[in-house]
C-alpha cells in the first residue's frame, strides 16, 4: 500500500531538461569542449551538476579536481538560475498531478538540482506548499543513481510525519523520468512511476509503470496497477 509519493523535479515535473543542457554546454564550450545534446539526453541526465561535469571532463581527457568542479557547478548554477526565475516551467498537467496526489499522501521532493532552484521552480508555479519538504543536491553526498537521495527524503518523511507504524520504503511512490533516477528509487526499495519527458518507454523499462507523460498519468490506475 501506498502511503508517500517521492517526486524528482528536473524533467519529472518541470521542462528544464532542456535548459540545463543549455547552461551545461555554454560552461563547457568555454572549456573548449561541445556537449552533444544526444549525448546528455541519453546518458547524462538524472545526474546532478557536480556529477556531469566530472563525467564529462574525464570524458574528454580532462584533469578532474574538486576546485574546478566547484568553479563549473557554480559558474553553471548561475545562468541557470538566470533561465527559470519568475518562469512558470513544470509541464502541462503536473500541477494537477501534484495536487491530486497531495490530497491523498504526504509529498516530498527528492532531487539532484540545488535547493534554490528547486524552490524558485516550484514557487514560480505555486506548487510548494504542497511538499513537505526537498531533498536537493547539496543534502546528499552521492546523487543518482545511488539511493542516497530517496533514503534521505523517507528519512525526512519519517522525521517529520512520525507515522505508526513507520513508514517503509515500498510504501513510498516515487515519480521519476531518468533511468538513473529509477535505478535509485529501486535501490532504494521504492516503486517507480516513470514518464518518458525526454526519454524513451524502452529507456524506463525497469520502472514498475510507464506512462507517455504526466498528464497522461492517471493516479487511480497507477494506485491499481501497484495493487496488481
Amino acid at each position: 500500500m501506498i502511503r508517500a509519493v517521492i517526486f524528482d523535479l528536473d524533467g519529472t515535473l518541470a521542462n528544464t531538461e532542456p535548459l540545463h543542457f543549455e547552461a551545461f554546454a555554454q560552461i563547457l564550450r568555454n572549456e573548449g569542449i561541445e556537449l552533444d545534446r544526444e549525448h546528455y539526453f541519453r546518458s547524462l541526465i538524472g545526474f546532478d551538476d557536480h556529477d556531469c561535469f566530472a563525467t564529462v571532463l574525464r570524458e574528454n581527457g580532462r584533469q578532474v579536481t574538486q576546485a574546478a568542479l566547484d568553479e563549473l557547478c557554480a559558474r553553471k548554477a548561475s545562468i541557470y538560475q538566470g533561465m527559470i526565475a519568475g518562469r512558470d516551467v513544470t509541464h502541462p498537467g503536473a500541477a494537477e498531478f501534484v495536487r491530486r496526489c497531495a490530497e491523498r499522501f504526504p509529498l516530498i521532493i527528492a532531487t539532484g538540482t540545488l535547493r534554490i532552484e528547486a524552490e524558485t521552480i516550484l514557487g514560480c508555479a505555486g506548487l510548494r506548499r504542497f511538499f513537505m519538504d526537498i531533498v536537493a543536491a547539496e543534502d546528499v553526498e552521492h546523487g543518482k543513481p545511488s539511493p542516497e537521495t530517496f533514503e534521505t527524503a523517507l528519512g525526512r518523511l519519517g522525521f517529520l510525519l512520525r507515522l505508526h507504524p513507520p513508514l517503509e520504503p515500498a510504501e513510498c511512490l516515487v515519480v521519476e523520468d531518468t533511468a538513473a533516477g529509477i535505478e535509485g528509487a529501486h535501490r532504494a526499495g521504492m516503486p517507480v512511476l516513470a514518464l518518458c519527458h525526454d526519454a524513451s518507454a524502452e529507456d524506463l523499462k525497469a520502472a514498475e509503470i510507464v506512462r507517455k507523460s504526466i498528464f497522461e498519468a492517471d493516479l487511480d490506475d497507477v494506485l491499481r496497477r501497484l495493487l496488481g
